[in-house]
């Protein structure tokens, strides 16, 4: 029983990684000021460029920069339209998503004729499980053995930078001069202004932020927790981590816990999927693969109205003349 517990909260951290990389890109973005629908976006853009240059150089640090850097474009090319021209800010992350759907589909079919797939990327060319120093020893040691062998060793290097990410965004948002400003920018940008600071700065910043993050959840999920791109293989992972920073109340760690809860139904759901229930019988597959999103609308219509966002959040800046 406690093995099983194990797994599944093993399984939970490897699942729950994405959204919690997500969450925290978003939760920079929008303690700005600036509403991003576009982590969907920009999660899939890094998982199909990290796939192909992986597929193609085989080097997984390449990936990753390239991963990063089209995320980082897509966040800059969202602040273009919502900073500097002050567009509808829920309509850019839209576009971005749709436009990003298809265009990794069309470059997919162009670069490597599978069918809007990448090929599939070699161990060399991937992050692969790390090992832990005594691992294999104390795996047979009770309780003290699980715990360290499979909880806390055998992750890939990128589930322990997400949760290296979140006290390092609460360090940032709520410690330094520039989480400072962040915060300050996303309640009143006009007291920002007052001060000489620049607001479109400080946003474009954060949307930087935003997209480092993006870029290593997609590359996590092309080139860690799979060996290859799929289409749309994010399925509305940006949606929930949306869900559980605002759950979280956008703040860094109660949207971790948001997203481990996320991350724990989707690991137990896997488990379920062909259990016998009495009466009812077999528990139907497309069930458990909805449950993680029936979650997300449950939380939401039940929260959102008590969850309050930054002031400014979704409302473009004018400079008083």
């Amino acid at each position: 029983m406690l093995f099983n517990l194990l797994l599944s909260v093993d399984a939970t951290f490897r699942v729950a990684t994405p959204l919690i990389l997500c969450a925290m890109a978003g939760l920079f973005s929008e303690r700005s000021g600036v509403v991003d629908i576009g982590l969907e976006g920009k999660m899939l853009a890094a998982a199909f460029a990290a796939a192909a240059v992986a597929a193609v150089t085989g080097s997984a640090w390449l990936a990753l920069a390239a991963g990063m850097a089209v995320s980082v474009g897509l966040a800059l090319l969202h602040g273009f339209a919502c900073i500097t021209h002050r567009g509808d800010q829920v309509v850019s992350g839209v576009a971005i998503n749709i436009l990003v759907s298809g265009l990794t589909v069309v470059l997919g079919i162009a670069w490597f004729a599978r069918g809007g797939q990448t090929p599939s990327v070699s161990n060399e060319a991937r992050f692969t499980p790390i090992t832990w120093p005594g691992a294999e020893a104390v795996a047979d040691v009770p309780i003290i053995g699980p715990l360290y062998s499979e909880l806390l060793s055998g992750h890939n290097l990128l589930v322990y930078v997400a949760f290296l990410i979140v006290p390092l965004t609460w360090w940032v948002v709520y410690r330094t001069r520039f989480g400072l400003r962040l915060r300050a920018v996303g309640e009143n940008p006009n007291a920002v202004d007052t001060a000489g600071i620049s607001v479109s700065g400080l946003r474009y910043r954060a949307m930087i932020c935003c997209g480092l993050l993006c870029g290593i959840a997609g590359t996590y999920l092309s080139i860690a927790q799979n060996a290859a791109f799929v289409r749309d293989m994010t399925a509305g992972q940006g949606y929930i981590a949306l869900a559980a920073m605002i759950f979280g109340k956008w703040r860094p760690v109660p949207a971790m816990l948001a997203c481990l809860m996320f991350g724990f139904l989707d690991a137990i759901a896997i488990r379920l999927q062909g259990v016998e229930v009495p009466v009812i019988g077999p528990i139907p597959v497309q069930l458990i693969q909805a449950l993680p999103y029936v979650l997300t609308v449950v939380l939401l219509a039940g929260f959102i109205g008590r969850a309050v966002a930054p002031k400014a959040s979704g409302i473009p800046y004018v400079k008083e003349r």
